[in-house]
């Protein structure tokens, strides 16, 4: 039985990843903060889809020493790992705040998180056929922007400039660890438009308008997360892609390939990034074939 791993699986997209992961035979190991969210998504899954295979495994993604802990458990548990679905995130913080590593609190918990916990999962990953590790990104990372000088913004904050840059900082992620190895087949997808738990910090004024633009064109969580899906089981998601909705903005409608936003495709960018990434969580991937030249991501130009 393969074995998949779910950050972010007690609801939203992530929960309807993991459920259906499990209703396909995976085992699927949910991971996430809060022990009580854990069990009952546990349960939920279970009731919905009896047999399936299902455990949990705290994970806060804002504290590295957690992220270590997990990693630690999980692969001792499960020496081959078949799919890790970086899915958790948080958006639109009001104010600044700062994880238990001292980062910026978003683009700690969303890109630096994964990248360790990517990073430390890579031995059980690489021991699998055909492992497969994808990143869920947003369509505003487009508008995200990487100031290496102020990753951690003390200078100017504002909730949705953090979210952003965080979200492109997953695609890039992404899409360099497919051009420094073939270990892992390794994907970015973000999900289009829909209403998740991922909005509870934004503003009322910004809720009313992200509850407009769904009504008109929007849909379901379910159908949020067939991007996932598709880049987590279908043979033709290709390594280094970039997957969402393809219809009207991206927003819905069935997986095709994404605009890649531009930052993403500059390969000292994404090269600079690894580094600071590496330098700040302490973690370095073993990767032989690490250096050679980034090949052409699969998804269509900005």
């Amino acid at each position: 039985m393969e074995t998949a791993i779910v950050t972010g699986g007690t609801g939203g997209i992530g929960y309807v990843t993991a459920a259906e992961l499990a209703r396909r035979g995976r085992h699927v190991v949910v991971a996430g903060r809060r022990p009580e969210a854990l069990a009952a998504a546990a349960d939920r899954i279970r009731a919905a889809h009896p047999g399936s295979s299902v455990s949990v495994g705290e994970l806060d993604l804002a504290d590295l020493a957690s992220v270590r802990a997990f990693a630690a458990r999980v692969a001792a548990e499960h020496p081959t790992i078949d799919l890790l679905v970086n899915n958790a995130g948080v958006m639109a913080v009001p104010e600044r705040r700062l994880t238990a590593d001292g980062f910026e609190l978003t683009f700690g918990t969303n890109h630096l998180g994964h990248f360790a916990l990517t990073g430390l999962l890579l031995p059980a990953l690489s021991a699998a056929p055909a492992a497969r590790g994808v990143t869920v990104s947003a369509v505003i990372a487009r508008r995200g922007r990487l100031d290496f000088d102020n990753l951690d913004l003390h200078e100017g904050y504002r909730p949705m400039r953090a979210y952003s840059a965080a979200k492109l900082a997953n695609v890039a992620f992404a899409i360099e660890l497919a051009a420094r190895t073939d270990r892992v087949r390794s994907i970015a997808v973000h999900p289009g438009t829909a209403q998740t738990g991922i909005q509870r910090h934004v503003t009322p004024a910004l809720r009313f308008l992200a509850d407009r633009l769904i009504s008109l064109g929007g849909q379901s969580v379910a159908d949020a997360a067939r991007p996932s899906l598709y880049a987590a089981t279908d043979p033709a998601a290709a390594g280094g892609g970039y997957y969402a909705p393809g219809g009207m903005l991206e927003g819905r409608g069935r997986p095709a390939p994404a605009r890649i936003p531009a930052a993403a495709k500059d390969a000292e960018l994404r090269a600079r990034l690894w580094a600071v990434s590496e330098r700040l969580t302490g973690v370095t991937y073993d990767l032989p074939s690490a250096g050679r030249p980034s090949r052409p991501a699969a998804g269509r130009p900005v």
